[in-house]
């Protein structure tokens, strides 16, 4: 079990109030090819879900996750909502996920009318923990929602195993971990589907937007089908079903074709942080840096600790003092189960103070 949360830096001040030297929690770097490439999109007036920068972005992140599709979207959280209605879920479903991650994990199952279900998180990687899977395992259960969180992978082949034995689907969440890989396997291609962000604080960014990718010929089409309003591509206008508007801009493609560009330098740079954030806080009493798990490829999304005793200092001590050294962080994200949309009077999966 956690016994603290981690911190990393977080970008909340406004700009005017920073001085020269603050460092936020990440700055998304746009000084490649983005402006060109946008304003091509412009000049060409195809600016909405229509375009060449969407076909090319696709196909672009659908060859680096070695999968045969990806299917943009515009954000993460509608992806994974996609990604699970594209699968049946829905009402009276049970969709396993882990405690600790962002909310939005849980808000996707909650969409379909599916319920979430928490599980424990492993102590080393911070991401779902298999063997807590299994004890929450119901006949209700459809589908496991691993986390690759903060870039390290979850431990995906324990998942596949438990999956198959049981019968489920097999969704990741990989909004946090572009490129991040096991046995030199990229995640977004280990589940039956997956999905990505492209949030300006993600390894590569549109601004806004998502992608979801799978090998599933099927279920590819059926999710381009149902973010364009339920329209079958051979019936304009014709919509057998309720969909969604949940279609990517040529704009952001086109930023989204420009960051692909450079996104193994993206992930080179993050493994470099993380390596001397590591070397110079290794001597440090109480200080635990992010894992990296043997044959896993952690991509650091973000620079992230533990903060516990013997160290000087409480996490909510350590954040001004940071702060009053230009330096900004923030505490992990809360549980979804101590969050009043899930809490409940179930035992509580994972021991973490908040």
């Amino acid at each position: 079990m956690i016994q603290q949360l981690p911190l990393f830096p977080y970008l909340e001040t406004q700009e005017s109030e920073r001085p020269p030297d603050f460092i936020p929690v990440y700055t998304p770097v746009l000084d490649g090819r983005e402006e060109k490439y946008v304003l091509d999109a412009v000049r060409s007036g195809w600016i909405s879900s229509l375009g060449s920068y969407v076909t090319r972005f696709e196909q672009d992140f659908a060859r680096f996750c070695g999968v045969r599709h990806a299917v943009s979207v515009s954000n993460g959280t509608v992806a994974l909502h996609l990604a699970l209605h594209a699968l049946g879920i829905g009402p009276g479903d049970e969709v396993i996920a882990p405690s600790l991650t962002f909310i939005a994990t849980a808000n996707a199952v909650h969409y379909t009318g599916a319920t979430p279900v928490f599980a424990d998180v492993d102590a080393v990687t911070w991401c779902i923990d298999p063997d807590d899977v299994r004890k929450r395992i119901t006949p209700r259960t459809r589908a496991i929602l691993p986390v690759h969180l903060y870039g390290h992978p979850a431990p995906m082949r324990e998942l596949q195993a438990l999956a198959d034995e049981q019968g489920l689907w097999l969704v990741e969440d990989a909004a946090e971990a572009h490129g991040a890989a096991i046995d030199g396997r990229r995640v977004g291609g280990w589940g039956r589907i997956a999905t990505f962000s492209f949030y300006a604080n993600k390894v590569i960014t549109t601004g806004e937007g998502g992608m979801v990718t799978t090998n599933d010929d099927a279920l590819a089409a059926r999710c381009r089908m149902l973010r364009d309003h339920a329209m079958p591509p051979h019936r304009r206008y014709w919509h057998d079903e309720v969909g969604f508007n949940y279609r990517m801009t040529n704009l952001q493609a086109a930023v989204g074709v420009a960051q692909m560009e450079r996104i193994d330098h993206f992930i080179r740079r993050k493994r470099e942080i993380a390596t001397r954030y590591r070397e110079e806080l290794a001597d440090l009493p109480g200080i635990t840096f992010a894992a990296e798990q043997p044959s896993y490829t952690n991509i650091y999304w973000m620079a992230s600790l533990l903060v516990e005793p013997p160290f000087a200092l409480t996490r909510d001590a350590l954040i001004p003092a940071l702060r009053a050294h230009g330096i900004d962080s923030r505490p992990f994200f809360h549980p979804l189960d101590t969050l009043p949309p899930y809490c409940s009077d179930a035992p509580r999966p994972v021991a973490l103070h908040t």
